[in-house]
């Protein structure tokens, strides 16, 4: 199905410019504000901010160093990110684990980022292999740095390699940067290794915040490691529906530009992988997948299903690699 037109704003541009975001109405269309009025487009940068590196802080990451060291698929490398929502499926992933990359820490009925207790956090980190890095949502959180920092500080305190941040109550880039560079420095003062994920929603348009096209631009500007795209709202619509292929792969282009991990999630299915690995997507991200029914609040991760989506990546890498289209 055809996406929603999701404005792109250009890379890297100045926060005294218009706000990009999308409305509570809906998807915002080229020249317009949320209120339907007539915004002024944005300009191109100039010629020294194009010749200077958007994000010199930054180099591009090989995935297999950060999780997955797998001489099978030493191109297009894709990681699996799965997000148990507790202990017992944290076990169920640890019977998989030779099959998943990253272990995601969350708290489905708290949202879409919700996030977990600190004890639970390190109840994961114990419970999974130690070679298999934690990541851990830190909520769909509002425009408040403070509060959201802290947070993140706790979140890396009780194991997590990975601090995920969902942008939820940012309408801005200005406001998602203040939000990050606290989150960032919050997290890195305690563990430099430790890995930042600036996280928005594909269908912010539904609940009113950033334009899920600056997330890779708010990330490299608040010296973040990563971008990520979700869905907000979990109503059995998907990534592709709200931000199509060709748009996934511009937020791709645009994390890589800058020296970021791109990483995609929102109700993904096994029906997307070719799309996903295609575009160069680093960190695909799931649950409902990989649970039994296809439900990720009632189902229970199931490690043959983790390893049954395992396999359809490493299908799709090896045949990406080889120049050969896979069929879904």
């Amino acid at each position: 199905m055809d996406g929603p037109d999701v404005h792109r704003p250009e890379a890297h541009e100045p926060d005294d410019r218009v706000p990009v975001h999308a409305g509570a109405r809906g998807p915002l269309r080229e020249g317009t504000s949320a209120t339907g009025q007539l915004r002024t487009p944005y300009q191109r940068p100039g010629a020294a901010e194009m010749m200077s590196p958007p994000h010199t802080s930054h180099v591009i990451r090989d995935p297999l160093r950060l999780g997955r060291a797998d001489r099978r698929r030493k191109e297009f490398t894709v990681l699996l990110l799965i997000s148990p929502d507790g202990v017992e499926e944290a076990l169920d992933c640890a019977k998989a684990a030779e099959h998943l990359d990253i272990v995601d820490v969350k708290k489905p009925d708290e949202g879409s980022l919700g996030a977990n207790f600190p004890w639970v956090i390190r109840e994961i980190r114990d419970a999974v292999p130690t070679d298999k890095p934690v990541s851990a949502t830190v909520g769909d959180v509002p425009y408040k740095p403070g509060t959201v920092a802290q947070a993140a500080l706790g979140a890396v305190v009780s194991g997590a390699t990975y601090i995920k941040v969902g942008l939820y109550g940012c309408t801005t880039p200005g406001q998602g940067i203040e939000v990050m560079r606290a989150v960032v420095r919050a997290v890195k003062d305690h563990r430099p290794e430790a890995l930042v994920v600036a996280s928005g929603y594909a269908d912010a348009h539904r609940i009113g915040c950033v334009n899920p096209l600056a997330l890779p631009d708010i990330a490299a500007r608040s010296g973040a490691d990563a971008a990520m795209l979700d869905t907000a709202v979990k109503d059995g619509t998907r990534l592709f529906d709200h931000v199509p292929p060709d748009l996934c792969a511009e937020f791709v282009r645009r994390a890589h530009a800058s020296g970021l991990l791109a990483a995609l999630a929102g109700s993904v299915e096994r029906s997307d992988l070719g799309a996903l690995t295609r575009i160069g997507t680093d960190i695909v991200g799931v649950r409902g997948a990989v649970c039994e029914g296809g439900d990720r609040d009632a189902g229970r991760i199931q490690p043959h299903l983790v390893a049954a989506f395992r396999a359809e990546m490493d299908r799709q890498a090896r045949e990406q690699a080889a120049g050969v289209p896979a069929a879904n």
